[in-house]
């Protein structure tokens, strides 16, 4: 499983949004610019994430533009060269690259399964898994019911960390989405919050169907310390992740800060700790922003899976 996680876990190098391109039908070819500086700092004990450079006895010669930007700041799925990547095989309002592996993405079933208070209750059929994961009011639910296209099939409630077990639903009798406990909910007692800890941490370290984490961020508001730690630790135990940005139309404070700068103000601080940046894309429940892109990238890293 370590194995499996390993290969679909390929953190890489934030930027900022993806820049335009004069012409899709030709390879990119772009210099890096990181020019956001943010507020937001974390604690300089936080590890760093990378994999170990290959040893060699020769210096390899330096890398184009293009291959630099392919390299940390985009998402490369198995199967596809990146001196072959054109702006077309870019999901829009995202980092990701679609392959080979990406296949029929709609949901035409949906049917709940089983809540668990325990990760050793949840089903042991083997079917591939997506948990969704976030702050209380993150908009999980909301996701949930987007993707699927159901309203309240996922409960959703005025009331942050309405959800306090692992749910399972089936879609299409083939896959599951995990809807898991919101973190962070200020109202909660301590032990509730130590409660969740242990079993949620504990689903994630012994699920071997996980075939990655939808770490779900409000774009609406600055980056949060208590999401970048949450990525931080999915991040030392090899778990794989996608970063789900919701509520990117929405637009709060006076100043009237854009989903957009703070998605970049997020990728600043997890580009501190991922030399690679994972996957991410930009949604919204309201609009609709994102779902179909979001489902096509969940097909190809589930179809690498049963590979």
């Amino acid at each position: 499983m370590l194995l499996l996680r390993t290969r679909l876990f390929i953190p890489q190098l934030s930027s900022s949004l993806l820049p335009t391109i004069s012409n899709p039908s030709k390879p990119l070819n772009f210099s890096l610019s990181f020019p956001l500086q943010s507020s937001f700092s974390l604690s300089s004990t936080i590890p760093i994430f990378h994999r170990h450079a290959l040893s060699s006895s020769a210096a390899p010669p330096p890398p184009s533009d293009a291959t630099k930007f392919t390299s940390t700041v985009l998402f490369v799925p198995p199967g596809v060269d990146p001196n072959d990547i054109t702006e077309d095989m870019i999901l829009p309002g995202s980092n990701i690259v679609v392959g080979p592996y990406a296949g029929h993405a709609q949901i035409k079933e949906v049917a709940f399964v089983k809540s668990s208070s325990r990760a050793k209750d949840c089903p042991v059929d083997g079917l591939p898994e997506f948990a969704v994961l976030g702050r209380s009011n993150v908009g999980k639910s909301s996701l949930i019911n987007t993707l699927v296209k159901k309203k309240e099939v996922a409960l959703t409630s005025k009331k942050p960390g309405k959800t306090q077990l692992i749910n399972h639903f089936l879609i299409n009798k083939s896959w599951y989405i995990v809807d898991l406990p919101g973190y962070g909910f200020a109202k909660a007692s301590e032990s509730a919050r130590t409660d969740w800890s242990a079993f949620t941490k504990g689903y994630f370290l012994n699920r071997d169907a996980l075939v990655s984490v939808l770490l779900l961020v409000d774009a609406s508001v600055p980056p949060q310390k208590i999401d970048v730690d949450c990525a931080n630790w999915l991040g030392r135990n090899n778990i794989p992740i996608t970063f789900v940005f919701t509520k990117c139309d929405k637009m709060k404070g006076r100043k009237g800060v854009r989903p957009e700068d703070n998605i970049r103000s997020f990728h600043e601080l997890i580009r501190q700790n991922y030399k690679q940046h994972p996957p991410w894309i930009m949604t919204s429940s309201v609009t609709g922003l994102g779902r179909d892109q979001l489902l096509l990238h969940m097909s190809q890293l589930r179809n690498y899976w049963d590979s």
